[in-house]
Order: structure tokens, then sequence, then C-alpha cells
């Protein structure tokens, strides 16, 4: 009788042990105060952000800005005649050009300097080591990103040092999600989800939301139109796919679903903050440099750097905002490096008057391009010269400009190799001194396929003055 009491007075006494054990397991995944909450929206309605002063601390040293290089004198001799297989950034000073290299090797590759991109005992125009021809595509990209979407990075704009940090590969990248191997049928397929994944934030769903977002176009929407069976053709699957993308961006810019969607209505547009037109234009902004600078450099990174399914490494919102709401927390780099913001136009003096006849006038130019590429020949370059000097003539008149891809192949890639066309064509104007509100883009336009399927006169653009 007493050994029996004995023991119920052990089971007793040990009993608030384990549930106190139990209760921090439970709240394991909570965090730990102090917190501190912003209000950005009426009481009541949930319109809040949540910050954690530890993590912010944190963040803080990741999303430092570095100190800009003391600038360089414009004068003297440009790069592109002084330097040989300078494709990009050309029209700068050689002294420009140099602080833009050293920016660059302290931005991308402190530790490795220019022999990352520079075969040691090869002229520095060689092109042998791949890490060269990504470099030259990554500027081509970051001066796309601030010329033409601006929607999304404003005047703030980016730099090399936006992604990579000082590291040679950006800490985050994303890559294809390798299918799930099976041995037998009696395994089960869990669709891509039911694991605890990072990429949405430990959530158990889908947890490669970039392929059709990111890398393709497919639509995001929870909320469909119509009631089921009457036209709404969006699933549940659909939605779990939406989510996965929402709560990789919640995470990746450290912000709670309420910095863009009102509590009350999330699909409601006329409700939401202004922050929900800036993601919209950055989904479609990562999709874009994904699809036009990304997936082309699939065959030149070697096959150790890209993913399990053999792709290439893509963006996503963490690779820029690496859990801040703004990069670097809105520090621009793009003001001490004017020349990663679009293209440099050059300011010329008056031509004298000249000795010979001016040559005839043209009113339109047609500009071919290789398969897969959208870089200006130097036949095409010549044309657009000569059109160039007939809107100088002509101040009234406009270039309206009209890229043609293929009929046969992926319609979005080669609309978008299209559209990569025709910014070509219109930089060059813009490089000639064209002013950009006298250049009119037009929407891709297919051309008819031959009976190949391909017509080599489909990689076109069309310039014509009106």
């Amino acid at each position: 009788m007493s050994h029996r009491l004995d023991k119920r007075h052990v089971v007793v006494r040990t009993t608030p042990w384990l549930f106190v054990a139990a209760a921090a397991l439970l709240l394991a995944g909570c965090e730990r105060p102090p917190v501190d909450t912003v209000q950005i929206g009426y009481r009541g309605t949930g319109m809040e952000q949540v910050y954690n002063p530890r993590l912010l601390a944190t963040q803080a040293a990741v999303n430092a800005s570095p100190e800009a290089l003391p600038p360089a004198p414009a004068d003297g001799p440009k790069a592109k005649d002084t330097f040989k297989n300078v494709q990009v950034l050309g029209d700068q000073s050689v002294a420009e050009f140099t602080r833009t290299m050293t920016a660059m090797t302290n931005w991308v590759s402190p530790q490795q300097g220019c022999a990352y991109c520079h075969a040691a005992g090869e002229d520095l125009s060689s092109d042998k080591l791949y890490t060269k021809v990504v470099a030259r595509k990554m500027l081509q990209m970051t001066r796309h990103i601030n010329a033409d979407w601006k929607t999304h990075v404003a005047e703030t704009g980016v730099t090399c040092y936006t992604c990579h940090r000082g590291q040679p590969v950006p800490a985050e990248v994303w890559f294809t999600t390798a299918p799930q191997k099976q041995a037998t049928a009696l395994v089960g397929d869990r669709a891509g989800q039911n694991i605890a994944s990072r990429s949405v934030a430990w959530a158990s769903l889908p947890e490669d939301p970039f392929t059709p977002f990111l890398a393709s176009a497919q639509e995001i929407r929870v909320i469909g139109d119509q009631a089921l069976p009457s036209g709404n053709r969006q699933s549940t699957k659909q939605a779990e796919w939406t989510y996965g993308l929402m709560m990789h961006m919640s995470q990746s810019l450290g912000v709670n679903c309420t910095y863009c969607h009102n509590s009350r209505s999330f699909a409601q547009w006329d409700a939401s903050t202004p922050q929900r037109a800036t993601a919209w234009h950055g989904i479609r902004m990562a999709r874009d440099l994904n699809q036009a600078y990304m997936l082309p450099l699939t065959s030149v990174f070697p096959a150790s750097r890209n993913g399990p399914t053999g792709d290439v490494a893509k963006v996503n919102c963490a690779t820029c905002h690496q859990g801040a709401y703004k990069p670097l927390y809105g520090a621009s780099l793009l003001k001490a490096h004017p020349e990663l913001g679009g293209v440099k136009v050059e300011v010329t003096a008056p031509a004298a008057a000249p000795a010979a006849a001016a040559p005839a006038a043209v009113d339109s130019a047609t500009v071919f391009f290789a398969v897969g590429s959208s870089a200006l020949s130097d036949d095409g370059a010549k044309s657009l010269a000569a059109l160039a000097e007939s809107l100088k003539a002509n101040a009234s008149a406009k270039a309206v400009i009209s890229g043609y891809h293929s009929a046969s192949g992926s319609l979005t890639q080669n609309q978008e190799l299209a559209k990569q066309r025709a910014f070509a064509v219109r930089d060059a104007l813009k490089a000639a001194g064209i002013g950009a509100d006298r250049v009119v883009l037009e929407k891709p336009q297919s051309a008819e396929a031959n009976l190949s399927g391909e017509d080599p006169k489909a990689r076109r653009v069309e310039v014509a003055l009106k």
C-alpha cells in the first residue's frame, strides 16, 4: 500500500514538468518577445505589420550598402575605342569603364578578383571563361531593369551588388524541383507539396511555385469570377500554387500579407495598398528576367552549376530583397553608377555644313537578328544610323518599331525575344541622340511560317518613320 502511494506521488509531482515541456514544443515555432507592430490600416481590420527587432538587426547587416568608389573623369578616349570586345558600356571613358569594372569586382568577386571572369595568361578581351559571358549578360539585364522596369524599381534601381552582396553566386536563386521518384504506384504522389519547404516559408504548400509563375506565365488566381461548374476553371490545386508564391513573397520581403492586401477582401484591388501594384509588376519583372536573360544562358553554364533537372539558376523575389521590404532598405548605388541606369546618350556639338550633298533620306529600316539573339549586327547598326539621321532632319517624325517572331516554337519565349530585339533597336536610336518620346514600340507580331516552320525573315525588327 505504501509503495503504490509513493508511485502515485511521483506521478503527480512530474506531471507539471511534462506539461511545460509539451507547451514549449507547441510554441517552438512562435517568436519570443519583444515584437513591434505598426498599424497600416483602420483599427479592427488586422492591417498591421509585425517586426522582430532581433531579426531586423540581423537583416540590417545583410542589407548594408557598400561605399561607392570616387567618380572618374568622363573625358578622354572611349572604352570601345581603346579595349577589344567591349560590348556593353563602351561609351564610357576609359577611366569610367575601369571604375565600373573595379566596382563589379568588389560587388561580385572580392575574394577571387579579376581572375573570376578573366582567364590567366589570356587577353582581357577573351571570352574563354563562361563567367565573363554571364557577367556581360547580367550587365545588360541590370540596365534593362533600371531602364524598363521603373514600375517596380522606380528611381532607386539595382546594381550587381543588389543580388550578389559580395558573392559570385547570389545567396537566393532557384531551380525547378526534380519530379518525385516512385518505385511503385503504392508510394503515392505528393503532388510537389506536403513537405515543410523553406521556399514557401516552411509551409506544406507546393515547394516550387516559381516554375509556373516566374518561368512560365500561368495565371495567378484564387477566386474565380463564376461559381462552379459554370465556367470557373480555377481549382483548389491552382490556389495552392498561388498561396505558395504569396508565402515566398511575404518571407522574402519580411512582411505580412497585409503589406499588399486588405484583410477584409484580399482580392479587391481598389482596397489594396499601393505595394500590391508594385508587387504585381515585380512578378512580371522576375518572369521577364528569367525568360529573356537567365534561360538563354542554360547552355553557357557548366552542368555543375545547373539544377537537378538541368535548368539554369533563376531569380525570384528573395534574390534582390533578401528579407528586406526594399533591397538594401532603399539605399541606391545607382546614383553613383548612372551607367547602369540605361543607355547613355552622347551629346555632340552641331556638325559643320557638309561640303558634299547630304545623303538621301530614308523612311524605314529592317534589322535582322541571329537565332535566339537580340544583339545588333554591324549591318543593322548601319541601317539604324541612316534612319537616325533622317529622324534628326525631320523633327516632327517618330520611329515606330515593330518586332516580329517566328510562328513556330513557344509563343511566350518568341514574344519575349521579339520584345528584346525591339528594345535593342530602340536603345540604338536613343544612343544616336533620338529622344525617347520620338520612339514608339508596338506589340510583338508573328510572322507567317514557311513549310519548314521557321522563316529567317521572322527574326526581324521593322522601323518606320511616321
